[in-house]
């Protein structure tokens, strides 16, 4: 059993092990291990592997194996997904939002959790809850920096992982951000170079957003 407190205690130190959290979506288990092996090697050690794919549990307990990595399951909306994510070696959980049943599951399972909240009043439902770092999703979408940057005045006990819509060229905006510990984003895997087993091509995107500043 975990806490909200302990959840986000432990989601921000996994947030801070790097400026950027690789957000995968995959559907070849068999490249699970290398492709993780490039992104640690490049210096974004923290992995969430979206649910989006039948082969998403098999990459999580490939990718666990990976020294030096800790991974997560992203898109995780039900305690069914929460105890199926734990099972396969997930280390945390991130989700587009956040709701009661979602949040006691993961609590019940030791699992820390990074909820999702996009509005000033989805954050305080969270604080009220006892969670103090949250994703900002989807970030883009939802007004971008100066959103987030909006929500921080009043909220200030609130650190946020914006995910949705981040590039190399608007990661900046948000990394300079106070209430900013971390993005996400897919861009240091992109999809022909996954395909194409580039694992040095990634190895060197990763190794660029691993310098941005914070």
């Amino acid at each position: 059993m975990i806490t909200p407190q302990e959840a986000s205690a432990k989601t921000l130190e996994i947030c801070r092990l790097a400026p950027v959290v690789p957000v995968l979506v995959i559907e070849d288990a068999s490249i699970a291990r290398p492709l993780a092996e490039a992104l640690v090697a490049g210096g974004l050690p923290a992995l969430e592997v979206t649910l989006r794919t039948p082969a998403a549990l098999d990459v999580i307990a490939a990718m666990a194996e990976v020294e030096g990595g800790v991974v997560g399951a992203g898109t995780v909306l039900t305690p069914e997904d929460v105890a199926k994510a734990k099972a396969a070696g997930a280390r945390f959980a991130v989700s587009p939002g956040a709701t009661d049943k979602l949040c006691a599951a993961c609590e019940a399972a030791d699992l820390p959790l990074l909820p999702g909240a996009a509005t000033a009043t989805e954050a305080m439902m969270l604080l009220e809850r006892g969670y103090t770092t949250a994703k900002f999703f989807p970030a883009e979408t939802s007004g971008g920096a100066p959103a987030l940057k909006a929500i921080g005045a009043p909220l200030p006990q609130i650190t946020f992982c914006p995910t949705g819509g981040v590039s190399p060229k608007n990661a900046p905006d948000y990394l300079a951000l106070s209430n900013t510990v971390c993005v996400g984003g897919s861009w240091v895997a992109p999809g022909d170079k996954v395909k194409a087993g580039d694992w040095a091509g990634i190895e060197a995107l990763a190794r660029e957003a691993a310098k941005l500043a914070r």
